[in-house]
């Protein structure tokens, strides 16, 4: 009797250029519902997972088969209202469909569409598929995971180099008084009978001899203890711990003036968020500073930076300035990865905005990994961009992205974040 295992890639009747291409549209479909999730959800729902449906004629997998071919004749028995040439009519439309907003089908069946439930971390995951951090080139160290050494007591098992002394002989001491106590009480007693035999006249000399005989026994048995054991070796014990090396932190600032109405700002936090996400998904440890700026700036926080409702004039240097002044005394470049999100519908003084471009050539360009700047307007561009488009030509690390709508916000942060050509 023999057996055949079938070890081929391929399984009969597949095809793996074929299922890469099913596996791919699969996975497009499902992207397309995460996308479309980040614009329909509020904000405070970003960050769960998501139900997603793809339809039934693209569940199968493609295949191809033996079709019968070639002209063939038949005869079905049975018929009696045709006749070779006869032209069938089209059914009725409409007929047996419903009235639902389904699918329905006419032959009073059909199927659903696949929906299955994506988890947090998978959704997550595929929000963020393909993306990176940009700039991150030079500080590659500064996301490696360190460890500190602490002790933790002791093992039995390590290197000679570990080695307690003071533990080790500690117990060998307690194994050998284990070991021999009842042979030394034993001895003991045997020596102190000897030592009456012998003093008494008239003793047995027979007893004497086996007195002797047991006591030598018991001192070979006592003397076979050894001193010490590899069972009584101590070793220092070392662990590690992590050290939290990898730390950012992400200044957002907002342009609250009375041109920013609640749906900007809404789509503004929408943009946020998902940078939060995205930046806790590579750091373990982050900072939010919150900055809202009219004429004057003023770190908040997040309920605050959202939801109040203060607002006046337009000037943004006031917010680069107290970014500025926040990152001097709290968070030095050397410890710290720094990003910028700037949010405005790009009104502000047309005499501020060399100023703005100014700061940012000068003291927050060159420590910031990372400063994006999105516009949230359908009016044409104000000074303040082409001030941030010019630097541009001068730094890698500034981005500016215009969003007129809440469709365009994923799309702008894919732009934003997508990997750099190596």
């Amino acid at each position: 009797m023999a057996n055949f295992i079938d070890r081929r890639l391929n399984a009969k009747g597949k095809s793996t250029v074929n299922r890469q291409r099913f596996i791919n549209r699969y996975k497009q479909q499902i992207k397309k519902a995460v996308s479309d999730a980040v614009t329909r959800r509020s904000v405070t729902d970003v960050d769960k997972g998501e139900k997603i449906g793809i339809p039934t004629k693209d569940i199968s997998e493609p295949f191809f088969h033996q079709g019968q071919g070639g002209l063939k004749e038949r005869v079905h028995p049975g018929n009696d209202q045709f006749t070779r040439g006869d032209k069938i009519e089209r059914p009725p439309s409409g007929g047996g469909q419903g009235a639902g907003q389904g699918d329905a089908s006419d032959s009073g069946e059909g199927q659903d569409d696949f929906v299955f439930q994506v988890s947090k971390d998978e959704y997550l995951e595929l929000l963020f598929e393909d993306l990176e951090l940009p700039n991150l080139q030079n500080n590659r160290l500064n996301k490696l995971v360190e460890y500190q050494t602490y002790r933790a007591g002791f093992t039995n098992d390590g290197v000679p180099a570990n080695i307690n002394i003071v533990r080790s002989l500690r117990s060998s001491l307690a194994r050998r008084i284990a070991m021999s106590s009842s042979k030394k009480a034993q001895l003991g007693l045997l020596e102190k009978e000897l030592e009456e035999l012998e003093n008494t006249p008239g003793a047995e000399a027979e007893r004497i001899l086996l007195i002797k005989e047991q006591i030598e026994e018991l001192k070979k048995k006592i003397a076979k203890v050894p001193f010490i054991d590899t069972f009584d070796l101590r070793f220092n014990n070392f662990a590690k711990r992590e050290i939290p090396s990898s730390q950012a932190v992400m200044f957002c600032l907002m342009d609250v003036s009375g041109s920013m109405d609640q749906a900007t700002k809404d789509m503004a936090k929408r943009f946020y968020i998902l940078l939060y996400l995205f930046l806790t998904r590579t750091y373990k440890n982050l900072d939010v500073v919150y900055i809202r700026h009219h004429t004057q700036a003023k770190e908040v926080d997040e309920h605050e930076f959202f939801y109040s409702q203060e607002t006046g004039g337009t000037i943004v240097s006031s917010a680069l300035k107290l970014m500025h002044k926040i990152q001097k005394e709290r968070y030095p470049e050397s410890e710290w990865n720094i990003y910028a999100a700037q949010a405005s519908d790009g009104d502000n003084w047309a005499d501020d905005s060399p100023g703005c471009k100014q700061i940012l050539e000068e003291k927050l360009l060159p420590v910031v990994r990372y400063f994006s700047y999105i516009e949230i307007t359908n009016r044409a561009h104000q000074t303040l961009w082409r001030e941030y488009e010019n630097l541009q030509k001068s730094f890698d690390n500034i981005a500016v992205q215009h969003i007129k709508q809440a469709e365009d916000i994923y799309p702008v942060f894919r732009e934003l974040f997508k990997k750099q050509a190596v």
